[in-house]
């Protein structure tokens, strides 16, 4: 298995579970709280202070210990609200076919033809932003394309033998989607929701780093990046540390989930 992952997925494994760790006990090993002043603005690196201080003399290696988990939280939730509402319209539309697939879906496809960070700009520009209006605002964004991923992959499964039968016996659709399309669509939404997390991550980060989610003085990577870009060139590691772990996040995932659809087509064919 690990042969069919490839060198490329492994790596990738290897950067999201480290950055996960990261996050998980992170706060546990800062050496000080998030908004502890310990020294001067834009200190550089030293004995005891590893990445230096930022723009406040707070401590960039606790801040970036504790800045973590905002970034995996919100881009889980939101993550996890798309699935739950696109693969629910996607799964309806998907059995129920003609009349109940096209009221379903034509409304998505307006939606679809909006670029997700403008749905997200909006939404946080008229109620204020937040954590809570980034989640929605980058869950509605996805949900169109994820409608469309199940709707397709619950129409490759609707013509199976098995389910035909099922519908033969007089099955309820609920009872056909939980028992019999369910179980076999899973495959194929884990590599879609590997890919689309990449994306989501970067979202996140974005709506952060504009000041249209979380605020300062909260720890956070993105928030990190802009608080501190002023001093770039006086005390880089306040802006290259967060970066390099959102970039690492990223990039492990995206790896990893492109090494699994590659090895699930290559399962197929052998």
């Amino acid at each position: 298995m690990l042969r069919r992952f490839g060198v490329s997925g492994a790596a990738g494994a290897g950067m999201t579970v480290w950055v996960v760790l990261l996050t998980l006990v992170g706060p546990l090993l800062a050496p000080h709280g998030p908004a502890d002043q310990i020294g001067a603005p834009f200190a550089p690196p030293t004995t005891g202070v590893w990445l230096g201080t930022d723009y406040l003399g707070q401590d960039v290696l606790s801040r970036l210990l504790h800045g973590g988990q905002s970034v995996l939280l919100l881009s889980v939730a939101a993550l996890g609200l798309a699935y739950l509402v696109g693969g629910g319209i996607g799964l309806v539309a998907g059995l129920g076919r003609g009349v109940l697939d096209a009221a379903l879906i034509r409304p998505l496809d307006v939606l679809l033809a909006l670029p997700p960070f403008l749905v997200l700009a909006v939404l946080a520009t008229g109620s204020g932003g937040g954590a809570l209006v980034v989640v929605v605002a980058v869950a509605i964004g996805n949900v169109p394309s994820i409608a469309r991923v199940v709707r397709a992959a619950c129409w490759e499964i609707a013509v199976r033998g098995w389910v035909e039968v099922a519908h033969a016996r007089g099955e309820r659709r609920v009872s056909i989607a939980r028992r019999e399309v369910l179980p076999n669509i899973t495959s194929p939404l884990a590599a879609d929701a590997g890919v689309r997390a990449t994306a989501v991550i970067g979202l996140v980060g974005t709506a952060n780093f504009l000041g249209l989610g979380l605020q300062p003085p909260l720890a956070d990577w993105a928030l990190m990046i802009a608080e501190n870009r002023t001093g770039l060139l006086l005390q880089p590691w306040a802006v290259l540390a967060p970066a390099l772990c959102i970039a690492a996040l990223a990039v492990g995932i995206n790896l990893a989930a492109d090494a699994a659809v590659h090895t699930r087509r290559r399962t197929w064919t052998d």
